[in-house]
């Protein structure tokens, strides 16, 4: 049996990023938006990066092929098609609003096409799923407000809001206010933080926005003390390990500090973040780290309990969940005895 069929959540996905060179080129023929080429293998060559931002130039540049409700509920159900094979069953899922706004794509688009998306997977795929709103940390508070303020007709299609985007420069308390009016409006809230930023962002991240996760928080081993409150309070942080490579945030997986999480008794879980670019879905990423760190049946089966301890489900829907990943590592456990 495979990796790929351990029940998990995936926490830390954006639906952008899982924009596949396949789906660019049908949608940009079908909305007729050029692209330096329209064959896919090529498209893919050029995703070499050398930092972040590299990769946020051409991720937003191919966001312009995104156009109507179709475009949205297609992109939405080839990932949720692609994260059921993987074995996931919950995915709460990142969307940056600003960016279809700057390219003239009302927010009724956005989320009619990705709403209808996550009904039908549920339905076909049974999979659950819910959407988190993200800010564009570059673009400041006041126009994080103003999205929110937008958003507000459409609360009951997203459960959360989250901050993402290039970071360093773009602390979270540029944010303070837009988050805590989240707050108020009962939503979740998760921001990244700590992937180039230093641990001082997660600080940030936990003591000004209040935030219930940590969107990668890598970087948050290199301050003891910050350990011992993530450690404390299990506040989970959802690592993306081949993106962390791929971004060069680390020079090469073996260096990645999972190990010494899992050692410190934080609460860690491992999703794909922008999985077309990064060469790999959450099944990938889990397959990659169980190789390189060289994780046991058990430190698999903690990785996929902690992905439901830290979704933003009911406890009953945790546990069940829970049970499920219990119940396929007996199996696991039965066939290797």
């Amino acid at each position: 049996m495979t990796v790929a069929a351990w029940p998990v959540a995936e926490l830390h996905v954006h639906i952008e990023g899982t924009l596949e060179t396949e789906l660019l080129v049908v949608l940009a023929r079908r909305n007729d938006v050029p692209l330096p080429s329209y064959d896919p293998d090529f498209l893919r060559e050029l995703y070499r990066f050398t930092d972040l931002q590299s990769f946020l130039d051409i991720y937003y540049a191919n966001l312009a092929v995104l156009r109507t409700e179709a475009d949205f509920y297609d992109l939405g159900m080839a990932y949720l098609t692609r994260a059921s094979a993987a074995g996931v069953r919950r995915a709460e899922i990142f969307f940056d609003p600003q960016t279809h706004l700057a390219n003239g794509i009302p927010l009724d688009v956005v989320f009619g096409g990705l709403t209808r998306a996550l009904t039908d997977a549920r339905a076909d795929l049974g999979i659950s799923a819910d959407l988190i709103l993200c800010f564009l940390r570059h673009l400041g508070g006041q126009a994080a407000l103003e999205t929110l303020d937008a958003a507000i007709p459409f609360l009951d299609q997203f459960i959360g809001v989250g901050l993402d985007s290039a970071e360093v420069g773009f602390p979270p308390s540029l944010f303070t206010e837009v988050f805590a009016k989240a707050a108020a409006l009962g939503l979740h809230r998760v921001a990244h933080a700590g992937e180039e930023g230093g641990p001082d962002y997660v600080h940030e991240a936990i003591d000004l926005l209040g935030v219930e996760r940590v969107d990668h928080g890598i970087r948050a081993i290199e301050d003891p003390h910050l350990v011992g409150i993530l450690r404390e309070r299990q506040i989970p942080l959802t690592l993306c390990p081949l993106s962390n490579v791929c971004l060069r945030a680390i020079p090469v997986l073996g260096a990645h500090p999972l190990p010494a999480m899992l050692a410190g008794g934080l609460l860690v879980t491992i999703s794909s973040d922008d999985p077309a670019y990064f060469g790999g879905y959450v099944d990938d990423n889990l397959h990659a780290i169980q190789r390189e760190f060289d994780l046991d049946h058990h430190q698999m089966a903690a990785l996929a309990r902690n992905s439901f301890r830290a979704a933003f489900l009911p406890e009953a829907e945790k546990r069940r969940h829970i049970a499920a990943v219990d119940e396929h590592l007996e199996g696991l456990l039965r066939l290797t005895s």
